[in-house]
Protein backbone atom coordinates (compact mmCIF):
# COMPACT_ATOMS: atom_id res chain seq x y z
CA UNK A 1 0.00 0.00 0.00
CA UNK A 2 1.20 3.38 -0.71
CA UNK A 3 2.35 5.43 2.11
CA UNK A 4 0.75 8.36 3.28
CA UNK A 5 3.47 10.54 2.81
CA UNK A 6 4.14 9.03 -0.70
CA UNK A 7 0.23 9.95 -1.22
CA UNK A 8 -0.50 12.57 -4.04
CA UNK A 9 -2.84 15.82 -2.47
CA UNK A 10 -5.22 15.81 -5.45
CA UNK A 11 -7.47 12.87 -4.98
CA UNK A 12 -7.79 12.11 -8.92
CA UNK A 13 -3.98 12.29 -8.78
CA UNK A 14 -4.35 9.22 -6.25
CA UNK A 15 -6.77 7.12 -8.04
CA UNK A 16 -4.70 7.73 -11.52
CA UNK A 17 -1.73 6.43 -9.37
CA UNK A 18 -3.33 3.38 -8.43
CA UNK A 19 -4.98 2.08 -11.11
CA UNK A 20 -3.98 4.28 -14.13
CA UNK A 21 -2.24 2.06 -16.43
CA UNK A 22 -4.23 0.72 -19.33
CA UNK A 23 -3.72 -2.94 -18.22
CA UNK A 24 -4.81 -2.36 -14.48
CA UNK A 25 -7.81 -1.20 -15.17
CA UNK A 26 -8.58 -3.88 -17.85
CA UNK A 27 -7.60 -6.51 -15.42
CA UNK A 28 -10.42 -4.86 -13.18
CA UNK A 29 -12.73 -5.14 -15.55
CA UNK A 30 -12.00 -8.94 -16.01
CA UNK A 31 -12.06 -9.31 -12.25
CA UNK A 32 -15.30 -7.83 -11.55
CA UNK A 33 -17.69 -10.66 -12.93
CA UNK A 34 -15.46 -13.63 -10.93
CA UNK A 35 -12.51 -14.49 -9.35
CA UNK A 36 -9.66 -15.24 -12.31
CA UNK A 37 -6.36 -17.41 -12.53
CA UNK A 38 -3.42 -16.32 -14.05
CA UNK A 39 -3.24 -17.82 -17.61
CA UNK A 40 -7.25 -16.86 -17.81
CA UNK A 41 -6.30 -13.16 -17.50
CA UNK A 42 -2.72 -13.53 -19.95
CA UNK A 43 -5.36 -14.68 -22.68
CA UNK A 44 -8.32 -12.25 -22.37
CA UNK A 45 -5.66 -9.24 -22.19
CA UNK A 46 -4.13 -9.35 -25.61
CA UNK A 47 -0.95 -7.94 -25.92
CA UNK A 48 -0.27 -7.88 -22.49
CA UNK A 49 3.19 -9.82 -21.50
CA UNK A 50 3.67 -11.89 -18.55
CA UNK A 51 5.91 -9.66 -17.43
CA UNK A 52 3.54 -7.20 -17.21
CA UNK A 53 0.79 -8.80 -15.77
CA UNK A 54 2.88 -10.35 -13.15
CA UNK A 55 4.15 -6.86 -11.90
CA UNK A 56 0.24 -5.42 -12.30
CA UNK A 57 -1.28 -7.93 -10.00
CA UNK A 58 1.48 -7.92 -7.70
CA UNK A 59 1.17 -3.65 -7.24
CA UNK A 60 -2.42 -4.18 -7.18
CA UNK A 61 -2.05 -6.80 -4.11
CA UNK A 62 0.31 -4.60 -2.39
CA UNK A 63 -2.26 -1.73 -3.21
CA UNK A 64 -5.26 -3.94 -1.62
CA UNK A 65 -6.84 -3.52 -5.07
CA UNK A 66 -6.84 -7.72 -5.90
CA UNK A 67 -6.37 -11.03 -3.47
CA UNK A 68 -4.50 -13.75 -4.75
CA UNK A 69 -5.48 -16.84 -3.17
CA UNK A 70 -3.30 -19.84 -3.25
CA UNK A 71 -5.05 -23.45 -2.90
CA UNK A 72 -3.10 -26.67 -1.95
CA UNK A 73 -3.22 -28.21 -4.59
CA UNK A 74 -1.03 -30.39 -6.96
CA UNK A 75 -0.24 -28.71 -8.86
CA UNK A 76 -1.10 -25.27 -7.04
CA UNK A 77 -3.78 -23.20 -8.52
CA UNK A 78 -3.82 -19.51 -7.51
CA UNK A 79 -7.04 -17.17 -8.09
CA UNK A 80 -6.95 -13.54 -8.21
CA UNK A 81 -9.89 -11.73 -7.45
CA UNK A 82 -10.92 -7.86 -6.39
CA UNK A 83 -10.93 -7.54 -2.92
CA UNK A 84 -13.73 -5.14 -0.98
CA UNK A 85 -11.69 -2.41 -1.79
CA UNK A 86 -11.62 -3.39 -5.63
CA UNK A 87 -14.97 -3.67 -5.36
CA UNK A 88 -15.67 -0.45 -5.02
CA UNK A 89 -14.01 0.33 -8.17
CA UNK A 90 -17.38 -1.36 -10.01
CA UNK A 91 -19.32 1.91 -10.44
CA UNK A 92 -16.50 4.29 -11.86
CA UNK A 93 -15.51 0.83 -14.35
CA UNK A 94 -19.49 1.06 -14.89
CA UNK A 95 -19.54 4.56 -15.93
CA UNK A 96 -16.62 4.41 -18.21
CA UNK A 97 -18.09 1.53 -20.31
CA UNK A 98 -21.09 3.63 -20.68
CA UNK A 99 -18.88 6.52 -22.18
CA UNK A 100 -17.35 4.41 -24.03
CA UNK A 101 -19.91 2.60 -25.68
CA UNK A 102 -21.77 6.57 -26.26
CA UNK A 103 -18.53 7.36 -28.09
CA UNK A 104 -18.86 4.28 -30.07
CA UNK A 105 -22.36 5.37 -31.20
CA UNK A 106 -21.01 8.71 -32.25
CA UNK A 107 -18.13 7.34 -34.09
CA UNK A 108 -20.08 5.10 -35.89
CA UNK A 109 -22.15 7.57 -36.94
CA UNK A 110 -20.05 9.69 -38.57
CA UNK A 111 -18.15 6.70 -41.08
Amino acid sequence: MIKKEELPVCPVAATVNLIGSKWKLLIMRNLLGRPWRFNELHKSLEGISQKVLTDSLRSMESDGIITRTVYPEVPPRVEYSLSELGETMQPIISSMEQWGKGYQELVNKQV
